[in-house]
């Protein structure tokens, strides 16, 4: 249920909502816009007669039952697109955004390697994984705190906002102290415990989809997130299983107008883990920049062919700066322009 409050709602009035709500054993949460303050109101057995009540109450304009079982995430709840900044790093402002890097920590020379490769190609923050869930517990599982440490480095010397995954509710502070975006990755994305403690910090967090997950999943994961006050939430489509084996998973972009329809959170894409093959990230990041994503997330090594991770899906740092080259024509002909802003070394 939503509660729009009218342009001459004073402060009095949406805490008087906030008490009443409280008092009927319900709870709500205060999305501020430009033009008006809208409550969303969470809660079961809403009886029939209720939305008329909080309708008579002062300041309120009026009462809206929400269809959608997501709620916070919702177009209904908040017209407006989220506009998430990292670091002056504008994510969901009109302006296509770039994410790079390796797909694993493997060590401070690689890491600075490809640090300082993307920066110079234009990138705006830089992807590293210091904790990598695989699907064989023989594989390299990431070098941990130390890889943190190194992508801290690697920050201060390229100006590089750091997006990393973090895999366990214990990991949160840990990462936290190292991080400027929390990544959720797809095996993940159903890990409710790990998705309530994102939630709980104020830092932004990117939600992969599960790789079987259906949109109302996915959006349902995000409430998690929202739910416990962290509104700084971002999607990422990184391909879904099908039946078919030639690609690693299928690339869904079609979801991205759809989710452009059906919430105001940014989404972005990722083209590496949804092809599989380094010459296929090219044309899928160019496709989801014509379709209307928010930005790419893209996985480059200085040495595809001895990457401990991931390695067939890597684009060398010739590749990506040509991605970068080829993006620009196609942004501007959707009306934005690759970002900006980067944040000062």
């Amino acid at each position: 249920m939503i509660v729009a409050m009218s342009h001459t709602a004073s402060e009095e009035d949406i805490q008087g909502m906030m008490a009443r709500l409280r008092q009927d054993g319900y709870d709500g949460q205060i999305n501020r816009g430009v033009e008006r303050v809208v409550i969303g109101v969470f809660g079961t057995g809403f009886a029939p007669e209720y939305p008329e009540t909080l309708e008579n109450l002062p300041g309120v304009a009026s009462v809206t039952r929400i269809s959608k079982p997501y709620k916070l995430g919702s177009r209904e709840f908040q017209p407006h697109d989220t506009i998430i900044d990292v670091s002056g790093v504008q994510i969901g402002s009109g302006d296509f955004v770039v994410m790079a890097g390796p797909c694993a920590v493997e060590s401070r020379e690689q890491v600075m390697t490809t640090a300082e490769a993307v920066a110079a190609s234009g990138a705006h923050l830089l992807r590293g994984g210091a904790f990598k869930p695989r699907t064989s517990p023989y594989s390299f599982q990431g070098m941990g705190e130390e890889g943190l440490q190194i992508l801290s480095e690697a920050r201060a010397r390229t100006g590089l906002p750091v997006i990393t995954e973090v895999m366990e509710p214990e990991e949160v502070e840990t990462v936290d102290r190292y991080t400027d975006v929390f990544q959720i990755g797809t095996r993940n994305m159903q890990n409710y415990p790990l998705l309530r403690r994102v939630g709980q910090m104020r830092k932004p967090v990117m939600l992969k989809r599960g790789m079987s997950a259906t949109v109302e999943e996915w959006l349902m994961a995000t409430e998690y997130i929202l739910a416990e006050g962290n509104r700084e939430v971002m999607l990422c489509e990184r391909g879904i299983r099908s039946f078919d084996t030639t690609l690693r998973n299928t690339l869904d972009l079609a979801i991205v107008p759809m989710m452009k329809r059906l919430t105001h959170l940014p989404i972005i894409v990722d083209p590496s883990h949804a092809t599989g093959k380094w010459y296929l990230v090219k044309p899928a990041a160019l496709a989801a920049a014509a379709i209307g994503a928010d930005g790419i997330i893209v996985e480059v090594h200085p040495d595809p062919d001895r990457a401990l991770s991931d390695g067939p899906q890597s684009l060398t740092p010739a590749n990506f700066a040509d991605l970068m080259a080829s993006l620009e024509p196609i942004v501007a002909a959707t009306g934005r322009r690759l970002c900006s802003a980067v944040a000062a070394v």
